[in-house]
């Protein structure tokens, strides 16, 4: 029998969604290799203090919290964002607890969209864009979607997980999903349904079978002898009786 590729339960193909979560964590893998680099670790710091430069007044605190919180331990939080991004990005390609992968890396993309990229600004006349991190999250959030409204997912680790551990699908799955049964179940018999009773042939219908005398549909019973059945069993002949004077011999009456 030839296969047929796995679908969903509402009739979509399983691959399309798969291909683009893993096509987007490849992504994320190159990145992270990137953020590994020595100059990443390197030029960190600097790259977070120069977002914060032309940003609007109001935004100063915000841009000083992070630069006061990481300027002691800078590598490891240079460290600890690469390898955020790493188990994202294997995270995303494995199809590993999607539900929390997309939540989580939503938020995170959108933290680096904060500092790291200063909102994507700040909004000049030079501007050109409004920064990645902001469409990550919002690749994120169409991810997670997309998986709420699709199920399941065949191509990914939290398939098999979810068929070992029962509670498994509330880190990978939005909602609990519904497994299709078997269509080709033997039918129940229930208590109320009865046997139907082979049927039974009408004896007024029924022919003899052949060579056997034919018979009425019901026993005759005793009685005077008649033109319309057959007489009844004779009992033993009584005594002769006397002549009749024109010579007929009178009989006795039979018994019944």
């Amino acid at each position: 029998m030839a296969s047929t590729p796995a679908a969903t339960s509402r009739g979509i193909p399983a691959w399309p969604k798969d291909a683009l979560r893993v096509s987007f964590g490849i992504i994320w893998l190159i990145d992270a290799i990137l953020k590994w680099l020595p100059g990443f670790r390197s030029g960190y710091m600097g790259m977070i203090m120069g977002e914060a430069q032309g940003q609007p007044g109001w935004l100063h605190w915000w841009f000083s919290f992070w630069v006061n919180l990481q300027h002691s331990e800078v590598a490891f939080f240079a460290y600890m964002v690469a390898s955020l991004e790493t188990l994202i990005a294997v995270a995303l390609i494995a199809g590993f607890a999607r539900k929390i992968t997309y939540i989580s890396a939503a938020t995170f993309s959108l933290l680096i969209w904060a500092t790291a990229e200063g909102f994507g600004g700040p909004y000049t006349s030079g501007s050109a864009d409004i920064g990645t991190g902001v469409i990550y999250a919002v690749v994120f959030a169409g991810l997670l979607a997309l998986s709420a409204y699709a199920g399941p997912a065949r191509y990914s680790a939290d398939y098999y997980l979810e068929q070992k551990v029962s509670w498994w699908w509330r880190l990978a799955e939005v909602r609990r999903p519904v497994h299709d049964q078997s269509a080709t179940a033997a039918p129940v018999v229930t208590a109320g349904s009865a046997a139907i009773p082979a049927p039974v042939p009408d004896p007024r219908t029924a022919e003899p079978p052949a060579g056997a005398p034919a018979t009425g549909a019901f026993p005759q019973t005793a009685g005077p002898a008649g033109p319309a059945g057959p007489a009844g069993p004779a009992g033993p002949a009584g005594p002769a009786g006397p002549a009749a004077s024109d010579g007929q011999v009178l009989t006795g009456p039979r018994s019944a």
